[in-house]
């Protein structure tokens, strides 16, 4: 029985476990997720989310869907466990809390205006940039984990890490932030669509 008990425990360990990428498999992926971001005109997906915060004993789960134009405007929709939306645009935040209308200027804040670009490229998966992140490249089943550290202090001080997951054709199926505290949001993507048709209404704000 020990011996049975030992050996589920080691399967489930193997499946889970992530290992580091060799710098050559690192550089693959980068070139792979380099192309599909470059290729990516706009993205459609639902999303379930998890806030998790340590002092409560179950995450906060939403559920919405993400829209997404290249270049920049993004539009994240929730429907469960109330509606909500928000969209970014340029350097302009809209809210729609339930019929209630409001838009907020980040331009002038340079610490949220980094983060909307940030957020914007984590969709794409496209945050390669040594000058602003400490990278670590991780194999996950079938997947691929790549760890993004800001090397700015202001900014790691408000984000600690991004943690996005890559399937095998280089598109993004979840995000994770880390938060200093090592509280964290986790969005995980599933019916991805990329490049149909979307309307500039869907963004009608």
């Amino acid at each position: 029985m020990r011996n049975l008990i030992f050996l589920l425990w080691f399967t489930v360990c193997s499946v889970y476990a992530q290992s580091e990428m060799s710098a050559g498999d690192a550089r693959a992926l980068e070139a792979k997720v380099k192309k599909t971001a470059n290729t990516t005109e706009t993205i459609t997906s639902s999303f379930r989310q998890y806030k998790h915060m340590d002092f409560l004993s179950n995450d906060i789960e939403s559920l919405g869907k993400l829209s997404f134009k290249a270049p920049n405007l993004v539009k994240w929709e929730y429907t469960e466990p109330f509606a909500y939306s928000v969209i970014f645009e340029e350097e302009t935040l809209y809210i729609n809390n339930e019929g209630n209308k409001s838009d907020m200027d980040i331009g002038s804040n340079k610490l949220f205006k980094r983060l909307n670009q940030l957020i914007t490229n984590s969709i794409k998966g496209d945050l390669f940039n040594t000058d602003e992140f400490h990278i670590d490249y991780f194999k996950k089943g079938n997947d691929s984990e790549v760890h993004f550290a800001p090397k700015d202090e202001d900014f790691a001080s408000f984000i600690k890490a991004f943690h996005i997951t890559f399937n095998g054709n280089g598109e993004v199926t979840e995000v994770k932030m880390l938060e200093p505290s090592n509280d964290y949001t986790r969005i995980v993507f599933t019916d991805r669509k990329t490049n149909q048709s979307l309307p500039d209404a869907v963004f009608a704000h």
